[in-house]
């Protein structure tokens, strides 16, 4: 999970030059408009130098923390927890709602527009979503999901960014917050004997031709909206744990819900991410490949009680119509 500079405030870097570089990192980690820490942390996904056997070196100390994502979520270890209730999806039927899409050089990212939001789902409050973007590997033959579910690895994984609706839209404030950010993660499958497959990424999809550089960006023209791109997925089953950003400075800020069920995607769409997209801004960069984090240390992990083990409530009501019928 990466967070997007375009909502992080002002200058700090240049106007509080006697704060520790830890809180330099912190604040200004993706500020648009000024030479922030995250910029001199030089972190890649391949270089050995760089690479995410080293960000807990170059990006102390968040990335060396206590709560780092991703994880294996290990669905037999997941503790029942009632209070995981239905979320509610504002925005995400908006065919208006996606604004541009970026190659970061790391990724490639969807901004929004405002007015998308999250609330339920036991988050202490509603979320403004942000963006989204994706991680990947080498195709379908190289899985690059970020998480795991019991060893498994899918071929990518969407990350949908979303901060507290108190911080409008202030990511300084949301990685301050044990739990400012609540990121939405959807496993991507292949969708076997079939080809441009759902017609919502192949509209997305469209687009990767017109940011393959990095740096490169472009305004979603054609109407397609998050449910769209979500086609298919039981959003009331997921999984829950705090962690982390799973990107150098790896603040650990962030709510984790990973859905069940995958996003389920045609072989061709998958391929064109790592076929596509370069990391550099020539056509002669190498390719945007395995671009995920490796699996940090278990963390607890909570799920919706099991529809066939009977409510403790409903159970209880039942044994005291029996006993009543005693009488």
């Amino acid at each position: 999970m990466r967070l997007d500079s375009r909502y992080l405030r002002g200058n700090t870097c240049t106007a509080k030059m006697n704060l520790l570089a830890v809180v330099a990192v912190a604040l200004c980690a993706f500020a648009p408009s000024a030479h922030c820490a995250s910029e001199t942390i030089a972190w890649c996904y391949h270089e050995p130098s760089c690479n995410d056997s080293t960000w807990s070196t170059i990006a102390a100390p968040y990335c060396n923390g206590t709560r780092q994502s991703p994880i294996d979520i290990v669905s037999a270890r997941a503790t029942e927890n009632e209070n995981l209730t239905d979320f509610t999806f504002k925005g995400f039927n908006n065919t208006n709602g996606l604004d541009y899409i970026k190659n970061t050089g790391k990724t490639v990212k969807v901004v929004f527009t405002e007015g998308i939001q999250i609330s339920g789902g036991d988050l202490s409050e509603s979320y403004d979503s942000l963006q989204f973007h994706l991680h990947w590997g080498n195709g379908t033959s190289t899985p690059g999901s970020e998480h795991t579910v019991d060893g498994k690895r899918y071929p990518m994984e969407l990350h949908i960014v979303n901060s507290k609706s108190s911080f409008k839209r202030n990511t300084t404030l949301a990685v301050a917050d044990s739990e400012g950010l609540a990121a939405l993660g959807f496993l991507i499958e292949e969708l076997p004997g079939t080809k441009n497959q759902p017609a919502s990424w192949k509209t997305l999809t469209s687009y990767l031709s017109d940011v393959s550089l990095a740096g490169q960006k472009t305004r979603i023209k054609y109407r397609i909206s998050l449910d769209d791109l979500l086609s298919g997925v039981d959003r009331s089953k997921y999984y829950r744990y705090l962690g982390s950003l799973t990107t150098p400075t790896c603040d650990e800020a962030v709510v984790w819900t990973v859905f069940k069920e995958p996003i389920k995607i045609s072989k061709n769409l998958i391929d064109l991410f790592s076929t596509k997209l370069h990391i550099g801004g020539t056509p002669y960069s190498p390719l945007m490949v395995n671009v995920f984090r490796g699996i940090q240390p278990s963390q607890p992990v909570s799920t919706q009680p099991s529809c066939t083990k009977p409510h403790h409530r409903l159970t209880n009501w039942f044994k005291l119509g029996l006993l009543r019928g005693k009488k």
